[in-house]
Protein backbone atom coordinates (compact mmCIF):
# COMPACT_ATOMS: atom_id res chain seq x y z
CA UNK A 1 0.00 0.00 0.00
CA UNK A 2 1.38 3.86 -1.03
CA UNK A 3 1.08 6.31 1.56
CA UNK A 4 2.95 9.63 1.79
CA UNK A 5 3.91 11.41 4.70
CA UNK A 6 5.09 14.89 5.58
CA UNK A 7 8.54 16.07 4.88
CA UNK A 8 9.77 16.70 8.60
CA UNK A 9 12.83 18.46 9.20
CA UNK A 10 14.18 15.23 10.80
CA UNK A 11 14.09 13.78 7.44
CA UNK A 12 16.54 15.85 5.55
CA UNK A 13 19.34 13.80 6.75
CA UNK A 14 16.99 11.26 4.51
CA UNK A 15 17.28 12.96 1.76
CA UNK A 16 20.53 14.26 1.57
CA UNK A 17 21.73 10.96 0.85
CA UNK A 18 18.90 10.46 -1.30
CA UNK A 19 20.40 13.25 -3.00
CA UNK A 20 24.00 12.50 -3.51
CA UNK A 21 23.41 9.07 -5.34
CA UNK A 22 24.07 9.80 -9.18
CA UNK A 23 20.38 8.42 -9.94
CA UNK A 24 19.43 11.85 -8.46
CA UNK A 25 22.50 13.66 -9.21
CA UNK A 26 21.87 13.49 -13.39
CA UNK A 27 18.43 15.03 -12.68
CA UNK A 28 18.58 17.32 -9.90
CA UNK A 29 20.58 19.92 -8.83
CA UNK A 30 23.41 20.56 -6.65
CA UNK A 31 22.12 18.60 -3.50
CA UNK A 32 23.24 21.44 -1.12
CA UNK A 33 21.10 23.88 -3.20
CA UNK A 34 18.21 21.23 -3.74
CA UNK A 35 18.07 20.46 0.17
CA UNK A 36 18.05 24.61 0.87
CA UNK A 37 15.02 24.14 -1.61
CA UNK A 38 13.27 21.68 0.41
CA UNK A 39 14.06 23.32 3.85
CA UNK A 40 12.12 26.26 2.37
CA UNK A 41 9.32 24.05 1.73
CA UNK A 42 9.41 22.47 5.49
CA UNK A 43 9.83 25.89 6.95
CA UNK A 44 6.89 27.51 4.85
CA UNK A 45 9.19 30.07 2.71
CA UNK A 46 7.64 27.92 -0.51
CA UNK A 47 3.98 26.59 -0.88
CA UNK A 48 5.82 23.47 -2.11
CA UNK A 49 4.48 20.74 -0.41
CA UNK A 50 7.31 17.82 -0.30
CA UNK A 51 6.58 14.32 0.93
CA UNK A 52 8.34 10.79 1.59
CA UNK A 53 6.38 8.28 0.16
CA UNK A 54 6.15 4.67 1.97
CA UNK A 55 4.98 1.32 0.33
CA UNK A 56 4.37 -1.05 3.44
CA UNK A 57 5.71 1.14 5.86
CA UNK A 58 9.27 1.36 4.18
CA UNK A 59 10.43 4.79 3.19
CA UNK A 60 10.83 4.05 -1.02
CA UNK A 61 11.37 8.09 -2.21
CA UNK A 62 10.43 11.70 -2.43
CA UNK A 63 7.86 12.96 -4.20
CA UNK A 64 6.15 16.90 -4.05
CA UNK A 65 3.42 19.17 -5.33
CA UNK A 66 3.81 22.34 -6.31
CA UNK A 67 1.38 25.49 -7.20
CA UNK A 68 1.58 27.15 -10.86
CA UNK A 69 -0.23 30.16 -9.44
CA UNK A 70 2.43 30.57 -6.29
CA UNK A 71 5.10 29.93 -8.90
CA UNK A 72 4.34 32.93 -10.84
CA UNK A 73 5.51 35.72 -8.35
CA UNK A 74 8.86 33.80 -7.91
CA UNK A 75 12.74 33.90 -9.42
CA UNK A 76 11.51 30.09 -10.91
CA UNK A 77 9.88 32.62 -13.56
CA UNK A 78 13.10 33.70 -14.94
CA UNK A 79 14.41 30.41 -15.59
CA UNK A 80 11.56 28.86 -16.55
CA UNK A 81 9.82 31.31 -18.60
CA UNK A 82 7.19 28.56 -19.76
CA UNK A 83 5.93 28.80 -16.32
CA UNK A 84 3.89 31.70 -17.77
CA UNK A 85 2.26 28.99 -20.50
CA UNK A 86 0.34 27.21 -17.73
CA UNK A 87 -2.78 27.29 -16.17
CA UNK A 88 -3.00 28.67 -12.76
CA UNK A 89 -5.20 26.27 -11.44
CA UNK A 90 -3.03 23.40 -12.25
CA UNK A 91 -0.75 21.54 -9.63
CA UNK A 92 2.90 19.88 -10.56
CA UNK A 93 4.36 17.16 -9.14
CA UNK A 94 7.72 15.94 -9.26
CA UNK A 95 8.85 11.82 -8.09
CA UNK A 96 12.44 10.43 -7.41
CA UNK A 97 13.01 6.57 -5.93
CA UNK A 98 15.12 6.31 -3.30
CA UNK A 99 17.47 3.36 -4.78
CA UNK A 100 18.18 3.14 -7.92
CA UNK A 101 17.40 -0.91 -7.88
CA UNK A 102 13.99 -0.13 -7.98
CA UNK A 103 13.93 1.80 -11.63
CA UNK A 104 11.97 0.54 -14.28
CA UNK A 105 9.60 -2.03 -12.08
CA UNK A 106 6.44 -0.29 -12.59
CA UNK A 107 7.09 1.16 -8.68
CA UNK A 108 7.28 4.96 -9.96
CA UNK A 109 4.19 4.56 -12.12
CA UNK A 110 2.22 2.92 -9.16
CA UNK A 111 3.49 5.63 -6.39
CA UNK A 112 2.59 8.27 -9.05
CA UNK A 113 -0.88 7.03 -9.70
CA UNK A 114 -1.63 6.73 -6.06
CA UNK A 115 -0.22 10.67 -5.51
CA UNK A 116 -2.90 11.11 -8.23
CA UNK A 117 -5.64 10.14 -6.47
CA UNK A 118 -4.83 12.18 -3.74
CA UNK A 119 -4.46 15.28 -5.30
CA UNK A 120 -7.42 14.90 -7.29
CA UNK A 121 -8.95 13.85 -3.65
CA UNK A 122 -8.15 17.49 -2.44
CA UNK A 123 -9.98 19.12 -5.53
CA UNK A 124 -7.03 19.54 -8.23
CA UNK A 125 -8.25 18.75 -11.67
CA UNK A 126 -5.40 19.58 -13.70
CA UNK A 127 -1.79 17.75 -12.40
CA UNK A 128 1.28 17.97 -14.47
CA UNK A 129 4.57 16.88 -14.26
CA UNK A 130 7.48 18.56 -16.11
CA UNK A 131 10.51 15.74 -16.81
CA UNK A 132 13.68 16.21 -18.96
CA UNK A 133 12.86 14.58 -22.26
CA UNK A 134 16.62 13.16 -22.25
CA UNK A 135 15.15 11.00 -18.74
CA UNK A 136 13.47 8.47 -21.30
CA UNK A 137 12.71 6.14 -17.76
CA UNK A 138 10.67 8.47 -16.08
CA UNK A 139 8.67 9.75 -19.46
CA UNK A 140 7.59 6.29 -19.76
CA UNK A 141 6.99 5.97 -16.22
CA UNK A 142 5.04 9.04 -16.63
CA UNK A 143 3.21 8.16 -19.73
CA UNK A 144 2.07 4.58 -17.94
CA UNK A 145 0.88 6.41 -14.97
CA UNK A 146 -1.39 7.90 -17.39
CA UNK A 147 0.60 11.47 -18.02
CA UNK A 148 0.60 12.83 -21.87
CA UNK A 149 2.43 15.46 -23.52
CA UNK A 150 1.07 18.75 -23.99
CA UNK A 151 1.39 18.85 -27.04
CA UNK A 152 0.31 22.39 -27.84
CA UNK A 153 3.93 23.01 -25.33
CA UNK A 154 5.97 20.87 -27.55
CA UNK A 155 9.20 22.95 -28.72
CA UNK A 156 8.36 25.69 -26.36
CA UNK A 157 9.70 24.19 -22.54
CA UNK A 158 13.43 23.96 -23.14
CA UNK A 159 14.61 21.19 -21.31
CA UNK A 160 11.30 20.33 -19.71
CA UNK A 161 8.62 18.00 -21.23
CA UNK A 162 5.34 19.21 -20.02
CA UNK A 163 2.89 16.38 -19.07
CA UNK A 164 -0.50 16.27 -17.96
CA UNK A 165 -2.27 13.40 -16.07
CA UNK A 166 -5.17 12.32 -18.19
CA UNK A 167 -8.38 10.75 -16.52
CA UNK A 168 -8.68 7.37 -17.09
CA UNK A 169 -9.09 5.75 -13.73
CA UNK A 170 -12.46 7.35 -13.15
CA UNK A 171 -11.30 9.52 -10.24
CA UNK A 172 -12.91 12.42 -10.57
Amino acid sequence: MVTFRPLKTEDLPLLAGWLARPHWREWWGDPETELGYIRDMIEGRDTTQPFIFQIDGADLGYTQVWYIKDQLATDWVKDYPWLRLLPEEAVGVDLSLADPHQLSRGIGSEVLRAFVRKLRSEGHHRILIDPDPANQRAVKAYRKAGFQEMSELLGRTDDSLLMEHVNTEGVS
